[in-house]
């Protein structure tokens, strides 16, 4: 069985990672290991719609998506970022392939329960993993943008991790990468923070309760707490300025934090 891994990055945390990490995924790719990229875009988003004059209004951490909205995020997240992310993977000597979820029909969806203040933000009922499997098979790293697409060919913003669970699910991956700028989930033991090896779901709201997660972790930890669903069992927190980190993560283990479901 050929292993492979589904990658969950910020963009604004991909743009920013060294040239090692993608030399990193370069070798991974050489041993025969296969990764799939999908990519958010949240500060770019919002720093364009400014450059644009258009204001960024969040619903319960989703973005406000009107018609003008959804040509921005498309504009931002299947043009620029991610053709940055392919430019980045080509450079180290890798062989990557753009696709945002409008592609083929890649990623299905519907408009989300509370569309009716948000707008056209959506929830995935399909991904044609076959594309994928496809793109893979080539020998290129599929790069995804999280733009879906329904039936009547309406366009839709969905939350990246929401997307990346969605992605890894339906390839039957069970094991998730969530690349950030910290190396785990911290908690402070004795006074002295420690990453925290292993944690699960319902630890981590008992630790959001306690104020022992706070500020701009909760919504990296809810975030990957999203991508469990359907067959992904666990979810890894790392840090991408680590060397090697995705070899170590991937092949080894004992890197970052592994969010658990129980």
């Amino acid at each position: 069985m050929e292993q492979r891994f589904v990658m969950k990055c910020g963009g604004s945390t991909l743009a920013a990672l060294p040239a090692s990490f993608f030399e990193d995924l370069r070798d991974l790719q050489a041993r025969g290991v296969k990764a799939v990229i999908v990519h958010g875009g949240g500060p770019a988003i919002s720093e364009t719609l400014g450059k644009l004059g258009i204001e960024s209004e969040f619903v319960g951490g989703l973005r406000k998506t009107s018609n003008d909205v959804l040509d921005v995020v498309e504009m931002v997240l299947a043009g620029r970022i991610n053709k940055e992310i392919v430019r980045r993977i080509q450079q180290s000597g890798a062989k990557a392939l753009g696709l945002s979820g409008v592609d083929g029909e890649l990623i299905l969806a519907k408009p989300v329960a509370n569309a009716a203040e948000i707008g056209f933000v959506g929830d995935v009922t399909d991904v044609n993993a076959a594309i994928i499997e496809g793109v893979m098979g080539m020998g290129y790293i599929p790069v995804i943008a999280p733009i879906g697409i329904d039936a009547s060919a309406q366009r839709y913003n969905i939350n990246a991790d929401t997307a990346a669970g969605a992605v890894a699910s339906h390839l039957g991956v069970e094991q998730m990468i969530v690349v950030t700028d910290v190396p785990g989930i911290m908690k402070t033991v004795g006074g002295v923070k420690q990453v925290l090896p292993s944690v699960t779901v319902e630890e981590i709201e008992a630790m959001i309760a306690s104020g022992d997660i706070y500020g701009g972790m909760i919504p990296k930890v809810r975030a990957a707490i999203a991508c469990i669903q359907g067959d992904v069992k666990e979810v890894v927190i790392v840090n991408g300025d680590v060397p090697g980190v995705l070899s170590k993560a991937v092949l080894e283990g004992g890197i970052g934090t592994r969010i658990v479901q129980r």
